[in-house]
C-alpha cells in the first residue's frame, strides 16, 4: 500500500463548488491548500471495483472510464468529481461492516454520474452568481456547511438569501435522483439495497448534532426523513431484498478494513483489536501490516509466510511480503515475492511498478531493460502514477535514453502540479527527441499544458 499525495486543483470558486451540494469534494479536502492524502493499493482498489462492476455495467458506463481514488481520511464521506470520478474515504470504508453497505454508497454516487449533476451543478453555481457577488457566494458555501442560514446572512446581501434556497433546493432534488438510479441500478443487478438502508440508518442520527460532530457525508449529502422512507420503502417490496452476496465478497471486504487499519492505525492499535490468538485470515493479515509498521519484521515475516502457505496464488500475500522485505533493505530477496505477484496478476499497474521499483534500486545493468518493460506495461494501463514515471526516468538515464528520461520527468513534474518543473523537462525532451515523433510531440503537449497552468495561476 502507498499512502501519497493526491492532487485536487481546486480553485478558489470550484472549492464552492466542491462544497455546495452532493456532488461535493469532502470539507477535509476541500479545505486543503492544495493536497490530500491518498491511498494506491492494488487490492484495494481492485475490491472495490469488483463491487462497482455490476452497477457500472448496468449503468452503461465502462469500468476504464470510472477513475477511483481513495482519500486517506477518517471522515466519512464519498463523492464524486468530474471526468467519472469517484472518490471514497478510508473512513467510509473501515466503518462498513458488510460490502452491502459499500455497493450502496457507489450506486448512488454512479446516479449521480449517470444523472449528470456535476454539468447541472455548474448551472445552478452561475444563478447563484447572478444573484450574489463572489464573496456573498463563498459565504453562502458556509452558510449551507454549517446547515445554518444565518452564516451565510452574516456576511452576505440580500440577493444571498435567494441563491441559498436554489441551491438547497437544488441539492435536494439530486440527492433524491441519485437514490432513485441507486436502487434500480441495484435491483438490475438483483443486489439487496439494504447495504444502502444500513448506510443510511447509521447516519440517520447525524442530522441532529451540530455541524462540528456530524461525518462529513451527512453535510455534502444532507440526508431527509424522505430520503431514508424512501429507500426503506424499496426494501420492503423489492425482490432482491433477501438475496445475499457472494461469500467471496464479505472474504474481501475483511481484508480490505483489514488492510487499511493495518496501515492507517497505530501498531497498538491493531495488534489490540486483532489479538494475537486469532487465526482468522482478516486477524493475520492486520497483524502482520502492525509488526511490519512497527519494525518488528521477525514476527511479520512468519505469519505473512503462513498466510501464503495457506494461499500460495493469492498475489497481494506475495505483494506483502515483497514491500516489508524491500522497505527494509533486503531488494534482493524481495524480487522473487514481487516478481510472484505480478506473474499471478499481470494486468495489475500497481503490482508491476512494485517490481520494477525493486528492479531499478537493485542498480543492476541487466535489470534495465526489464524493469523499463514493467513500468511501460504499467504506465499502459494507468498513466497517473508518479513513481512509475520517475521509476521511469531513473531507468531511461541509465540506458543513456536522456530524452526519455526527460520526458518521463515531465510527466511525472505534471502529476504532481509542479508546472516550472515540468515545462521545463519537456523543451529539455524536445530539444533531445526527434521532432514530431510521438514522443516530441508529447513533450511540446506537456510543455504548452505547464505553461498555461502557470499563466492562470499567476492570473489568479
Amino acid at each position: 500500500m502507498k499512502v501519497g499525495l493526491l492532487r485536487t486543483k481546486i480553485s478558489s470558486m470550484s472549492a464552492i463548488v466542491a462544497v455546495i451540494a452532493i456532488v461535493s469534494l469532502s470539507v477535509s479536502l476541500a479545505s486543503a491548500p492544495a493536497r490530500a492524502a491518498g491511498i494506491r493499493d492494488a487490492e484495494i482498489e481492485y475490491t472495490i471495483r469488483t463491487y462497482a462492476s455490476p452497477l457500472l455495467r448496468a449503468a452503461g458506463i465502462e469500468q476504464r472510464d470510472l477513475g477511483l481514488h481513495i482519500v486517506n481520511d477518517k471522515a466519512l464521506n464519498a463523492f464524486v468529481a468530474r471526468g467519472q470520478r469517484i472518490f471514497i474515504t478510508s473512513g467510509l470504508l473501515m466503518s462498513a461492516e458488510r460490502p452491502g453497505q459499500v455497493i450502496g454508497v457507489l450506486a448512488h454516487e454512479i446516479g449521480h454520474i449517470t444523472g449528470g449533476h456535476l454539468a447541472r451543478l455548474e448551472g445552478a453555481l452561475d444563478d447563484a452568481r447572478s444573484q450574489a457577488l463572489i464573496g456573498q457566494v463563498i459565504g453562502l458555501a458556509l452558510g449551507v456547511l454549517a446547515k445554518d442560514g444565518g452564516v451565510a446572512a452574516a456576511g452576505s446581501a440580500a440577493g444571498t438569501g435567494v441563491a441559498i434556497k436554489n441551491l438547497l433546493k437544488f441539492s435536494r432534488i439530486q440527492e433524491q435522483s441519485a437514490d432513485q438510479v441507486a436502487v434500480n441500478l441495484l435491483d438490475q443487478t438483483q443486489t439487496s439495497a439494504r447495504g444502502l438502508l444500513e448506510f443510511f440508518e447509521l447516519l440517520q442520527d447525524q442530522e441532529l448534532l451540530v455541524r462540528a460532530r456530524q461525518d462529513d457525508y451527512v453535510v455534502t449529502h444532507p440526508l431527509t426523513q424522505n430520503r431514508i422512507g424512501f429507500v426503506r420503502n424499496h426494501v420492503a417490496k423489492s425482490p432482491y431484498s433477501d438475496k445475499k452476496l457472494p461469500t467471496i465478497l464479505q472474504a474481501m471486504h475483511d481484508r480490505m478494513v483489514a488492510k487499511l487499519k493495518g496501515f492507517i492505525n497505530p501498531p497498538s492499535q491493531t495488534l489490540f483489536e486483532f489479538k494475537a490468538d486469532d487465526p482468522s485470515v482478516m486477524a493475520r493479515y492486520a497483524r502482520t501490516v502492525a509488526y511490519y509498521r512497527d519494525a518488528r519484521i521477525a514476527q511479520a515475516l512468519p505469519i505473512i509466510d503462513g498466510l501464503i502457505s495457506d494461499a500460495p496464488d493469492d498475489a497481494y500475500f506475495h505483494e506483502l511480503k515483497g514491500q516489508i522485505l524491500f522497505e527494509n533493505g533486503r531488494i534482493k530477496e524481495a524480487l522473487p515475492s514481487y516478481q510472484k505477484a505480478v506473474d499471478l496478476q499481470p494486468n495489475q499497474p500497481l503490482l508491476r511498478v512494485g517490481l520494477a521499483h525493486a528492479q531499478v534500486e537493485l542498480n543492476r545493468p541487466d535489470m534495465v531493460p526489464v524493469a523499463l518493460r514493467n513500468l511501460q506495461q504499467a504506465i499502459r494501463y494507468d498513466r497517473n502514477m508518479p513513481l512509475s514515471w520517475r521509476l521511469a526516468a531513473t531507468a531511461y538515464g541509465r540506458n543513456g535514453d536522456l530524452g526519455m528520461a526527460a520526458l518521463a520527468l515531465a510527466e511525472h513534474n505534471l502529476l504532481l502540479g509542479r508546472n516550472l518543473d515540468a515545462a521545463g523537462q519537456a523543451k529539455k525532451a524536445q530539444r533531445l527527441l526527434k521532432e514530431n515523433s510521438p514522443s516530441w510531440l508529447r513533450a511540446q503537449d506537456i510543455a504548452n499544458t505547464a505553461d498555461r497552468a502557470r499563466r492562470k495561476q499567476n492570473n489568479r
